[in-house]
């Protein structure tokens, strides 16, 4: 009876693991990769890789509006001037298309935002939704000694762009973390951003192919650097 019983629970255990195994993807989707790809030259100002990032998610299955989307999303990380290159690369790459016959899907555009709530407090919610954690207590740190950049922060990036429902929170963080793991030197907001990969569902398996395929556009120095944040990251998460 007890071999019986001790057979049972292994066999659960073996059912809970493989289960868990598959609830939780190892891999991104060919569209998530040429995401990344697209954020990674973008923030590098690679135009000649951007437009092949850019072909490849139009035949991974992205949208005209999501790929201007993720490029929109980035100036908020990487400034104006990668951005608008990278838009008029977008432009240059639809000509050439429609140019060969090739008519490409332009997708939802976004939604009006109708919540009537101020845009501080929208983007503080948005903030939280994408850490999980509530933001109480006085600022602190650069919050603290600049609330202007607190207020710009809450107001535009966390409201403004990422209410804008084209893309999910998964995929601007996958934008997000590509471009800082490119951009480099910024560790303090590479581990803010791979804790919200990590409560929006990326996996770590996942975050570890998105900063190897930042490798052909970055240093091996800086995707090493991004592989050892992670790490801290995940430990921290597990405690």
């Amino acid at each position: 009876m007890k071999r019986t019983l001790h057979l049972a629970a292994a066999f659960a255990l073996l059912l809970l693991s493989i289960m868990n195994t598959t609830a939780q993807p190892t891999a991104m989707l060919a569209r998530q990769q040429a995401l990344v790809t697209i954020a990674a030259y973008t923030a590098t100002g690679n135009q000649a890789r951007l437009h092949e990032a850019l072909t490849q998610g139009l035949k991974a299955g992205m949208t005209v509006n999501e790929e201007k989307e993720v490029l929109v999303h980035l100036y908020a990380y990487c400034g104006f001037p990668r951005s608008l290159s990278g838009i008029n690369t977008l432009m240059q790459l639809l000509e050439e298309r429609k140019a060969q016959g090739i008519e490409d899907v332009m997708g939802k555009a976004a939604s009006p935002i109708t919540s009537t709530a101020p845009k501080y407090e929208r983007g503080k919610q948005n903030l939280e939704k994408l850490t999980g954690k509530p933001e109480i207590g006085p600022k602190t740190g650069a919050n603290a000694f600049s609330p202007e950049s607190d207020v710009f922060l809450k107001e535009h990036l966390f409201a403004d762009l990422f209410e804008r429902d084209v893309l999910t929170f998964q995929e601007r963080e996958l934008a997000t973390i590509a471009a800082l793991v490119s951009l480099g030197s910024v560790e303090p907001m590479l581990q803010f951003h791979l804790g919200a990969g990590l409560h929006v569902g990326l996996t770590e398996a996942q975050l570890r192919q998105l900063i190897g395929l930042c490798e052909a556009a970055v240093s091996k120095q800086q995707v090493e650097a991004a592989h050892a944040v992670l790490t801290r990251v995940v430990a921290a998460s597990a405690k």
